[in-house]
């Protein structure tokens, strides 16, 4: 299966609960079937990305990046690869990539979406379609700061950096 073709099927399954995600879900699936481009980076009108929040064992900490080109702390995740085979499987390949952590598990059901206008790889104004998952790092996992990274750190889920991914309303959809 191709990430395209697996973006398609994930997003025509997937059933949110809360209407503001619904919306966005059926502009995905929009988007998805008018770009068959959709899941390059070299699709100028935005491309689908594929993101992990990565919690701790226990739920209590996720795990955040310094993010170098936005500047602010971001959950783990980025840009489909060809090999990829699916979105959850481009978001775990980018977690593990960005943690050094082995053993992260990705729950394959989305857990939200959120579209955010981006200057990325391409160097010109675009769109980035993110697709996100819940990812459990295993019990004592230590993070190792990748080369894509400032920094790298566990982060209380009621205690959050400011002005860094806005994580409220995804835990939402956990609890």
């Amino acid at each position: 299966m191709s990430p395209h073709a697996d973006a398609v099927a994930t997003m025509t399954a997937w059933r949110p609960n809360d209407p503001a995600q619904e919306s966005l879900r059926q502009a995905y699936i929009g988007f998805l079937l008018a770009r068959p481009d959709s899941c390059l980076r070299s699709c100028e009108a935005g491309h689908i990305t594929a993101s992990a929040l990565v919690f701790d064992s226990y739920g209590e900490r996720v795990l955040l990046t310094l993010h170098p080109r936005v500047g602010r702390w971001l959950q783990l995740g980025g840009h489909c690869e060809p090999s990829d085979r699916t979105l959850a499987g481009a978001a775990l390949r980018e977690a593990t990539e960005e943690s050094g952590i082995p053993g992260l598990r990705i729950d394959p059901v989305p857990l939200h979406v959120d579209v955010h206008p981006i200057t990325c790889s391409l160097g010109l104004p675009t769109r980035h379609f993110d697709v996100r998952f819940a990812v459990r790092a295993p019990e004592g996992a230590q993070p190792v700061r990748s080369a894509e990274s400032l920094d790298l750190r566990w982060w209380p889920v009621d205690s959050l950096p400011d002005g860094g991914v806005e994580i409220d309303p995804i835990l939402a959809v956990l609890r």
